[in-house]
């Protein structure tokens, strides 16, 4: 079997890169820190109890961050802190998140916003050290994330399980697979057999199953792991829309650069449709052309708003313990069974959404190449 080769490597590496500099330029952070008030005496700031608030803690959770939350021992805060790396005015400041203290500090001129619009980014602060100076720049944020810190960790775990299994089948040659190879040949034989071939065709399928393989096991181990409710799961990876984003625009990009003559053909001219569709008025090739960009669109959508939909919901469920033990102690554990019985429906639920999301991705995206590649069809006889 030689779907594993140096070219699957290069373009997992391609896409990787890709995704990791969007992600770092495209830095959205939704997340919501404690309730803080701020005593105007001094910049640091005093924690305020307030009741529980289901909004943020959603948020929080699904959320990017520059620290990675552990556990909360008490009234102590137990994560590791990421490299903060920003570029402002032509200099690089490179230090640890820690120095923001959750966010009730600022450091180097610097803190994370918790309020408007630019809840959860960096932004300047005025001399007091604690006013956000709107009317500065925002420096441009390339830090190391929580969700770049799981791209990491899954870059390393795909490349681990591809050059695992591409060294077995070099030393088993026509021996039965065994070990993680055998768990894995099955869903790489699906994805070359009932994606790639089907869609694509058995002449031209070979040249695409390296992306395919990547996009798949990609978009399939971070769902995983964002179910993982501990370090280091627990990142809603494939529930940011900058990752989506990038997924779908390389499937974008190899659709239209691999695309024949053929192809641009039916799209400026379609084929079998009335000629008042196309004259005065293009009619049909303003359609046309929009598909070209609402089908990256769709990849994008999809993926994003079903993860995130899922893990919004399993959270809204565990927040009904903590609402209605807000308003009776026994009322909390009444409800908790009810909670905790969906809880564990939607995790099964989402177990299946996880492989239902990387296969509909994939297929789509192999779908867009059979298309951008099919040969238009000549007469079966010629006089």
């Amino acid at each position: 079997m030689q779907l594993l080769t140096r070219k699957t490597i290069f373009l997992f590496l391609f896409s990787f890169f890709t995704i990791l500099s969007s992600i770092a330029y495209c830095n959205t952070l939704t997340e919501n820190k404690d309730s803080l008030t701020i005593n105007h005496g001094d910049s640091l700031k005093s924690n305020v109890k307030e009741e529980f608030n289901p909004g943020v803690m959603i948020m929080e959770h699904i959320g990017d961050n520059h620290e990675w939350h552990i556990i909360t021992i008490g009234d102590t805060h137990v994560s590791i802190p990421l490299p903060v790396i920003l570029y402002d005015n032509g200099t690089i400041n490179i230090f640890s998140s820690s120095n923001f203290h959750h966010g009730s500090t600022s450091y180097k001129g610097y803190k994370i916003e918790t309020t408007g619009e630019n809840n959860g980014k960096i932004v300047k602060v005025k001399t007091d050290g604690y006013t956000t100076d709107n009317n500065a720049s925002k420096p441009l944020d390339f830090s190391i994330t929580k969700n770049v810190l799981s791209l990491f960790i899954s870059f390393f775990i795909i490349c681990w399980l591809f050059i695992s299994i591409a060294n077995s089948y070099k030393k088993r040659k026509g021996h039965a697979p065994k070990g993680i190879q055998s768990l894995l040949e099955p869903i790489i034989l699906f994805i070359r057999d009932d994606i790639a071939i089907p869609s694509i065709g058995t002449k031209r399928y070979e040249r695409f199953m390296p992306f395919l393989l990547t996009l798949f096991f990609f978009i399939f181990i971070n769902n995983l792991m964002g179910l993982i409710p501990f370090f280091p799961g627990g990142a809603n990876l494939t529930g940011n829309i900058a990752v989506t984003m990038v997924l779908a625009l390389i499937t974008f990009f190899i659709t239209n650069i691999t695309a024949n003559k053929s192809y641009w053909k039916h799209i400026i001219n379609t084929p079998g449709v009335p000629w008042w569709l196309k004259f005065p008025l293009p009619l049909m090739p303003i359609v046309e052309i929009m598909s070209l960009f609402t089908k990256p669109f769709v990849l994008m959508i999809r993926l994003f708003a079903n993860i995130t939909a899922g893990h919004i919901i399993t959270l809204g469920f565990i927040s009904l313990v903590f609402i209605f033990g807000n308003m009776n102690v026994y009322l909390g554990y009444g409800i908790s069974i009810i909670s905790v019985l969906f809880s564990v429906f939607m995790g099964l639920l989402e177990l299946l959404v996880a492989f239902l999301q990387a296969y509909v991705f994939t297929l789509l995206s192999a779908l867009y190449f059979g298309m951008a590649i099919v040969e238009e069809h000549e007469p079966a006889h010629k006089k």
